[in-house]
């Protein structure tokens, strides 16, 4: 039997969400249903529910930095019990058969993954996010929030925690390395977070100077304003890593000269307009311009373990879900710090 369960959903694109109901799948056998305690407000939802992205699919639930308890198991499920706490990150299946999946990076499935919303799963059926009472997930797409993180904190590393964890971890922050976070908001703060959790030398590269106190208490240790021309003169040539988070295009040439011989400029915002690049910025220190989506899941699991050992979450403002769409206003106006994380519990 499918389960109603109450949602805030978009009606159309651009419109207003409202509280709606959706059917959730009856639970399978390989299936976990989740009782959603909180789920994060990532600004993908509003690039999708606005069309921003390209044509989308309609009603839209967003979410996909969904934590909760497990509240039923289909009876093939191992690695789950009734009441274990638990995260639902950007996917919930891919094809688990290509080169990528079995690689553990089911984010690459070569055949497509299918998103926790805005998608159509392998029945054809759209997929609805976490935005709403309760979830269904097959279990390969679960993963455990470790005790040492509530539920509310945690919520949005399962977006905003792994697309800047896997990068840094890719590209081998560390020890020894220069990185710079470009950008310092939901994704942002979380890759100062994380990159000095990882022994680095962490920058923070932000339009102005108006949140540096709190980059430098999240473990930046040092902050420019890229507002200021003087910044791109005293840093060029500094860093061996770059990592962008910001949705807007940025000035590729003028961030490219920021990197040394062989440094690599990774980004993780999605601009939904194009940019433009002279080649001679990378050819000039054979450079590395790339991009990096999500993780796959054994890495979200490892990021959640990782974030639990030393002691952190995402910095969050705990909202309730009739305040959606003006948290949407206040994402695109760079006022939250640094994370809206809607109590489903007021769905």
């Amino acid at each position: 039997m499918t389960t109603t369960v109450a949602a805030y959903a978009a009606p159309a694109a651009k419109a207003p969400l409202e509280r709606t109901t959706i059917e959730r799948r009856a639970v399978g056998e390989s299936d976990v249903l989740i009782d959603i305690k909180f789920a994060g407000i990532c600004h993908s939802d509003i690039h999708q529910a606005r069309e921003g992205w390209g044509e989308a699919i309609f009603p839209m639930v967003p979410g996909h930095e969904i934590a909760g308890v497990v509240s039923e198991v289909g009876p093939g499920v191992t690695k789950f019990a009734v009441g274990d706490r638990v995260g639902v990150g950007c996917m919930v299946d891919s094809c688990r058969e290509c080169e990528n999946c079995l690689a553990g990076l089911e984010q690459y499935c070569l055949k497509g993954n299918v998103g926790t919303y805005n998608a159509l799963d392998k029945n054809g059926e759209p997929t609805y996010g976490g935005y709403s009472e309760k979830i269904v997930v097959d279990e390969a797409f679960v993963v455990r929030i470790p005790d040492g993180l509530s539920l509310d904190v945690a919520a949005p590393l399962l977006c905003a925690g792994i697309t800047t964890y896997s990068p840094l971890n890719h590209w081998n922050a560390g020890p020894g390395k220069k990185v710079a976070i470009v950008g310092f908001g939901g994704l942002g703060h979380m890759g100062v977070k994380i990159a000095h959790a990882l022994g680095a030398e962490v920058t923070v590269l932000s339009q102005s100077l108006r949140k540096k106190e709190d980059g430098l208490r999240l473990g930046a240790d040092h902050y420019y304003a890229t507002s200021d021309e003087q910044t791109f003169k005293d840093l060029r040539g500094t860093f061996d890593l770059i990592l962008s988070t910001v949705s807007a295009p940025l000035d590729l040439d003028a961030f490219l000269s920021l990197l040394k011989t062989d440094g690599a400029l990774v980004n993780v915002g999605a601009p939904e307009e194009p940019v433009g690049l002279n080649l001679f910025s990378l050819m000039g220190g054979r450079k590395t311009l790339a991009g990096s989506g999500i993780g796959g899941i054994r890495e979200t699991q490892e990021m959640l373990d990782f974030c639990a050992e030393h002691g952190f979450g995402a910095e969050i403002e705990l909202i309730r879900a009739d305040q959606i769409n003006e948290a949407y206003e206040r994402v695109l106006s760079s006022d939250v710090r640094y994370r809206f994380v809607i109590d489903t519990a007021t769905i």
